[in-house]
């Protein structure tokens, strides 16, 4: 089942780091994993990223530790966090570094409970 929320972006005064997207579920759900996704014709960059998560939208804590993610066009520039077991509604993905671009990028942020 594919979990759809209202997204949005965020930069703070680092310009180095940014929680480039939020997602809310509407209510709290059952989450095992996230599904990120950068248009298909972009060139290979790699993310380095981290996911934050609650489920009353005011003390966000890391569900998924900072990693560095490969966006490539020959897996359709898609990269898959599996997270623990976590019942959640609101989710934050930071970005702190980008091989690509200054900024984090992402096309389609994608929360899904199987």
């Amino acid at each position: 089942m594919l979990l759809h929320g209202g997204g949005r972006c965020c930069s703070h005064e680092d310009e180095k780091t940014r929680w480039l997207a939020g997602v809310g579920l509407g209510a709290a759900r059952s989450v095992c994993r996230v599904v990120l996704r950068l248009p298909a014709g972009w060139g290979v960059r790699t993310q380095t990223l981290f996911l934050r998560a609650d489920a009353e939208g005011s003390t966000f804590t890391t569900v998924k530790a900072a990693a560095a993610y490969a966006f490539d066009p020959a897996a359709d520039n898609t990269v898959t966090l599996t997270l623990p077991a976590t019942v959640q509604r609101w989710f934050r993905l930071t970005v702190t570094a980008n091989s690509g671009r200054p900024a984090g990028q992402l096309s389609e942020f994608e929360v899904r409970s199987s």
